[in-house]
């Protein structure tokens, strides 16, 4: 949030800080891709994937070689909650999936320590 507000407010080393995150996490996406020879879906996740609506555009919309089709009026509602954010068209399907990792630690303590 600190980095999208100083974005926001024309800092450039805070708007550099965020094209180099979003060309790094695309980089990872595209090497990925490499290794598997293609993707069906990209899912995004965590505080960054479910809330960054900015930086899960910049990142998509540099993948339309793998068939992304990128719906920007989903993605611009979506924060914090489950979409689907590419196109009905999209060859590749992207989604944001929200988690919860409070309840997976609490679940998996629970399980470690009643056994």
């Amino acid at each position: 949030r600190d980095l999208d507000a100083a974005a926001n407010d024309g800092n450039p080393k805070a708007k550099l800080t965020l094209k180099k995150l979003t060309y790094d996490i695309t980089k990872f996406i595209g090497a990925y891709a490499a290794a598997m020879n293609g993707v069906d879906m990209i899912i995004f996740t965590g505080g960054i994937g479910e809330n960054h609506v900015l930086a899960r555009k910049m990142i998509t919309t540099q993948l339309g070689y793998l068939g992304v089709e990128f719906n920007e009026a989903v993605n611009n509602e979506t924060r914090g909650a489950d979409a689907l954010i590419s196109t009905e068209n999209s060859k590749v399907k992207v989604a944001v999936v929200t988690t919860d990792e409070e309840l997976v630690i609490a679940r998996d303590t629970m399980r470690l320590t009643t056994k």
